[in-house]
C-alpha cells in the first residue's frame, strides 16, 4: 500500500490546511471553491432502480426508516457551506435517494436559510436531482420562481427506461416521468437529462440520444455509466480483496460471469466505448453547438488544453464532498462509506474538511496511484484514470489500479481524437 493511495488517505487525520481559511490580504492568492452533494433525505426513495448505488446506504449507515436532516443540521450545513467559499457564486446540489420526498415546505425552508446567510454580491444557485415522480404544479411553480435547475433521471424511451426504473411494487415509471416533463415545461423549469447507462440501454445509443434530444428537447445530457463492484453494498472503494482483482480482458472483468468483479447490470466496457462512439458521431453530425453532452464537452475543452469540466476526467479530485442526512460528511458522493467519513458539519466547518490534509491526500491520489500502464497512455491527460471508484482491474502487466472502463475509453478516443482536434481548431479560430 503506497502513501498516495486513497485507502491510505483514510488513515490520516482531518487537519485543516492554511488554504482552509479565507485569504484576507489585498491581493488574495487563492479562493476557496468546492462542491457538496447534499442528501438531506438520506437514501430513502420512492422507486426501486435495481442498479442504484445508494439505496443500500439505508443498511450500511444504519439510517432510520424516515431519514431527514433536522432543522439544526440543515442550518449548520447551509451556513457553513456559504461561509466556507469565497467566489461570487455558491451552488447547492440536492440529491438522494429522492429529495422531493422531504416535501415542498422543506425546500422553502432551505431557500429561507440561504437568504439568511447570503452575503452581499454572492449569488446562490440550486440544482435538484430527481426521478420527477412527485413534480406537480405546486412543485414546478416553486422551482421556476427560485430558479432551480432540475437534473431529471431518465434512461431513454419507454421500454428502455422501464427496464430498471420501476416502483417498489415493480410497476413502470416512464409515464410518471413524462408527466413531470410536461409540467416542468408548462412552468418554465430548467431541466437536464441524467442518463444512467447500464447493460441494457448501452445497446441502444441512438435510440436513447434521439429520444432525449428530439422528443424531450433537452439541450444538456449527462451520461453516467453503471460500474458497481459485486460487493459494493458492503465494501468501500479501494478496500477490495486484492486477490480477487481480475486482469483487464478476462471473463471476470465483464458483467454476466458468476464470479465477475461487477454486478450483472453494470455496463460492459467494450459496449461503453461503442455507445460513446455512436452517440458522439450523432452529436457531431447533428447537434454540435446546440446540445451539450457532458463527456464530449469536457473532451473538447481538454484537447484545447483547458481544465476538465468533470471530476472524473480531471487530474485530481477531492473538491466534491457529500453530506448525509445526519450531517456526516464524506470525501465523495461515491465514497459514502464509514472508512471515508471526514467529520460532522455540527462539529467542524466544511472548509476545514474540504481543505484538509486528509482530503488533499484523497484528491491527489487520483493521479499519484495510477499504474504505469496509464501514465504511458497517449490519452492520459484526457482521462486521468477516470473515476477512482471504478479502478477494479489489473493492467496486462499485473499492476493494480486500472479503470474497469479503460478498454471502452481508449476505443472512444481512438475514434474521436482527430474529430475533437478539428473542433478545437475551429473553436480556436473563432476565438
Amino acid at each position: 500500500m503506497t502513501k498516495t493511495s486513497m485507502r491510505a488517505s483514510t488513515m490520516l487525520d482531518v487537519v485543516a490546511l492554511k488554504s482552509a481559511y479565507k485569504d484576507l490580504s489585498d491581493k488574495p492568492q487563492y479562493q476557496r471553491r468546492f462542491h457538496v452533494m447534499a442528501k438531506p433525505g438520506g437514501a430513502k426513495c420512492n422507486i426501486d432502480c435495481q442498479y442504484c448505488f445508494y439505496l443500500h446506504k439505508e443498511d450500511l449507515l444504519h439510517q432510520p426508516k424516515q431519514p431527514k436532516m433536522d432543522d439544526e443540521t440543515l442550518e449548520a450545513f447551509v451556513k457553513s457551506y456559504i461561509e466556507s467559499q469565497d467566489g461570487d457564486e455558491v451552488v447547492f446540489s440536492w440529491q438522494g435517494g429522492e429529495p422531493t420526498l422531504l416535501g415542498l415546505d422543506y425546500f422553502r425552508q432551505i431557500v429561507t436559510l440561504q437568504k439568511k446567510y447570503q452575503p452581499a454580491g454572492v449569488r446562490i444557485e440550486n440544482d435538484l436531482q430527481t426521478n420527477g415522480i412527485l413534480l406537480n404544479d405546486e412543485w414546478c411553480e416553486f422551482l421556476a420562481q427560485n430558479n432551480f435547475l432540475v437534473g431529471l433521471s431518465i434512461d431513454g424511451p419507454e421500454e428502455i427506461h422501464n427496464k430498471y426504473r420501476v416502483t417498489r411494487s415493480g410497476k413502470p415509471t416512464f409515464h410518471l416521468v413524462m408527466n413531470a416533463v410536461e409540467t416542468m415545461k408548462k412552468h418554465g423549469v430548467r431541466f437536464n437529462a441524467l442518463v444512467t447507462v447500464n447493460n441494457h440501454n448501452v445497446k441502444h445509443p441512438l435510440e436513447v440520444y434521439r429520444f432525449l434530444t428530439q422528443e424531450l428537447g433537452v439541450t444538456y445530457i449527462q451520461y453516467n455509466p453503471v460500474v458497481e463492484p459485486s460487493d459494493f453494498k458492503t465494501t468501500a472503494p479501494q478496500f477490495w480483496n486484492d486477490s480477487m482483482i481480475p486482469t483487464v480482458g478476462s471473463e471476470l472483468a465483464k458483467p454476466g460471469h458468476p464470479m465477475s468483479v461487477v454486478t450483472d447490470w453494470s455496463v460492459d466496457a467494450d459496449d461503453w466505448g461503442q455507445f460513446l462512439i455512436a452517440t458522439f458521431e450523432e452529436w457531431v453530425n447533428n447537434d454540435l453547438g446546440r446540445v451539450l453532452v457532458n463527456l464530449f464537452e469536457t473532451a473538447v475543452a481538454q484537447v484545447m488544453g483547458k481544465p476538465s469540466q468533470l471530476c472524473i476526467t480531471a487530474e485530481f479530485c477531492g473538491k466534491g464532498l457529500a453530506i448525509e442526512h445526519n450531517g456526516d460528511v464524506f470525501s465523495c458522493d461515491h465514497y459514502v462509506y464509514p472508512e471515508y467519513k471526514l467529520a460532522n458539519v455540527k462539529d467542524r466547518p466544511l472548509n476545514e474538511m474540504a481543505f484538509s490534509i486528509r482530503q488533499q491526500a484523497f484528491g491527489t491520489a487520483k493521479r499519484d496511484s495510477l499504474p504505469k500502464y496509464c501514465s504511458e497512455c497517449p490519452y492520459l491527460k484526457l482521462c486521468w484514470g477516470e473515476c477512482p471508484k471504478n479502478r477494479l482491474l489489473k493492467t496486462p502487466d499485473g499492476e493494480e489500479g486500472l479503470n474497469y472502463l479503460c478498454p471502452g475509453i481508449k476505443a472512444f478516443f481512438d475514434y474521436s481524437l482527430p474529430i475533437l482536434t478539428g473542433i478545437s481548431v475551429l473553436l480556436g479560430q473563432n476565438q
